[in-house]
């Protein structure tokens, strides 16, 4: 006799994301199927981030979201995210800095020409910019954390210097 199979669980469901991660936000799958370790087919599940979100509800155009794709592959390249691996090659006795190479040099550089554009990092569009495309944060996080006055942003407000910024960054990186 052979054994009936539990309802509702296929192999779909093994890998879907906990309920745990899913309290964290929006969760997805990547739209075509990418290599896995073992050089095996998958779709994994990713988070969209701010900017393709407000592509899809066209609040800013395409021009607008590669120039914030622009500007945050330069904040990677120049190794400017606040979250990453401490380099295993540094000697603990050694003191001192790691060199930049002269890759992460120059994406500085243009990182920071771009902030200048808006009016450097202390301006309401190059804070939006460094913290929500550069960092990643949530629009949300940086119209609380760094609001101005002394007083967190409306949501929309944010939005606003968020569209008004990347418009500035399509027209710097002449796009």
């Amino acid at each position: 006799m052979s054994r009936p199979r539990a309802r509702g669980r296929d192999r779909a469901d093994e890998v879907r994301p906990t309920p745990e991660r899913l309290a964290h936000g929006l969760v997805e799958r990547v739209p075509r199927a990418i290599a896995d370790e073992a050089g095996r087919p998958a779709r994994p599940y990713r988070a969209p981030d701010t900017l393709s979100l407000m592509l899809r509800k066209n609040t800013i155009t395409s021009a607008m979201h590669q120039a914030g794709d622009d500007f945050h592959a330069l904040f990677v390249t120049a190794a400017l995210e606040p979250l990453r691996a401490a380099d295993l090659m540094r000697l603990p006795d050694a003191g001192g800095e790691i060199a930049l190479s002269l890759r992460q040099a120059e994406a500085r550089k243009s990182v920071w020409r771009a902030l200048k554009t808006l009016g450097g990092i202390s301006a309401p569009a190059g804070s939006c910019i460094w913290h929500v495309v550069g960092c990643e944060w949530t629009l949300k996080a940086w119209a609380q954390r760094q609001g101005w006055n002394g007083r967190s942003l409306s949501q929309e407000a944010a939005s606003g210097i968020l569209i008004g910024s990347l418009g500035v960054l399509q027209a710097h990186f002449g796009l």
